[in-house]
């Protein structure tokens, strides 16, 4: 049974266009071939990514964001309650209004009490600011150093100027070393984030950053086997680009310099944009569904390759719609929190809230009758 869903998966037709055969792509007369076997290494290198991460968190980007004044807050503790503890674990963390004169009566307490507890007890699951900081000046340093090799491996390759170079001889077309570490470099990176994506900070699209993991892993892989390397590299280098300045734009919102994380998500916005909704689908999709067909006839690999990037594409539009909205309130109102986040509710419960005109969202304490605004 195996062995006949082994033959089945790496049937020819599906990986190869005409009638070319793995036989074909054997390593003869100078030419290498990427080949299945070579990704095996990205299981080690990721865990090596795992450990090399938290020595950085804890040895750089610790005393980094003591500079930026960022540090470690102790958290107020709620109140132990077995019931509402068990109510918060096995059935819901936001209670309706029934649910909680229930519990009101099983605890003996009141409703401002039981809401109060629950607020609280959110707040207290809520990742700290200095861990936020850690993950973001890892990802910086990486899609940095990520985007610096990009350039020096496609600079002088005439397929990163000329996209019709991308299938000159495909699929005889042989791996260079630069490709070769800039691929297992970047997917031992995305195969760590999916190792730790349950224990990093959890964001409204949590579900949205696991399809992109695992979308652009089995693009990656995918493209190495059928000896889509160009396109690949490509494809890599422009999503590197706007992610350099994201985490550069969430550093600085973590350490309150809020001019300068404004600026740097403007430009982010645009370049994001510009790499994102007009680069990848129309010179790299079009390269990828264009082309192809003038060089050899489409095959399975051929709508696949190009399904990945449409999925790939579908999340770049959901993300461009949650940035827009960010903009959308950094010009009309005010740019406070990245639309990806969980708001961290406020802990003075007695207070009212209302959203003033100008977008601020105003916090009346209702038992001195006093009122600030908050950004």
């Amino acid at each position: 049974m195996i062995g006949m869903i082994g033959e089945w998966l790496w049937w020819d037709r599906l990986w190869l266009p005409g009638d070319l055969t793995w036989a074909d792509l054997k390593d003869e007369e100078g030419l290498v071939y990427a080949k299945v076997s070579h990704l095996y290494v990205i299981v080690p290198y990721a865990l090596v990514f795992l450990l090399v991460r938290y020595l950085f968190e804890r040895i750089i980007a610790t005393p980094f964001a003591a500079l930026f004044g960022v540090s470690e807050k102790t958290g107020y503790k709620v109140e132990h309650n077995a019931v509402l503890e068990h109510y918060f674990n096995t059935k819901s963390k936001n209670p309706g209004q029934a649910d909680i004169d229930g519990l009101c009566k099983k605890c003996s307490w009141s409703s401002r009490q039981v809401e109060r507890w629950f607020r609280r007890r959110r707040n207290q699951d809520r990742p700290s600011v200095l861990k936020k900081f850690r993950e973001a000046s890892w990802r910086l340093v990486f899609y940095l150093g990520a985007f610096i090799g990009g350039i020096i491996a496609l600079y002088d390759k005439p397929w990163f100027y000329n996209l019709r170079e991308v299938w000159n001889g495909y699929p005889k077309q042989s791996m260079l070393d630069s490709q070769y570490w800039y691929y297992i470099v970047e997917m031992s990176f995305y195969l760590s984030l999916v190792l730790r994506i349950t224990f990093d900070v959890k964001r409204k699209d949590f579900k949205e950053q696991i399809i992109h993991h695992w979308a652009t892993l089995t693009l990656l892989a995918f493209s190495w086997c059928g000896n889509y390397i160009r396109v690949g590299t490509l494809v890599m280098l422009i999503h590197d680009s706007s992610d350099i300045l994201l985490e550069s734009a969430k550093i600085f919102n973590y350490a309150k310099c809020e001019k300068i994380c404004n600026s740097i998500f403007v430009v982010f916005a645009a370049i994001f944009i510009a790499t994102r909704l007009i680069i990848f689908p129309f010179w790299i999709i079009h390269c990828t569904w264009v082309y192809p067909p003038d060089y050899y006839p489409p095959f399975f690999g051929y709508y696949f390759f190009n399904f990945m990037l449409v999925v790939l594409l579908m999340l770049h539009i959901f993300w461009a719609y949650l940035i827009l909205r960010m903009v959308k309130m950094f010009l009309f109102g005010s740019l406070t929190k990245d639309e990806r986040s969980d708001n961290e509710e406020d802990e003075e419960e007695d207070g009212e809230t209302s959203v003033t005109d100008d977008g601020h969202v105003k916090v009346t304490n209702g038992c001195r009758g006093g009122g600030a605004n908050h950004h």
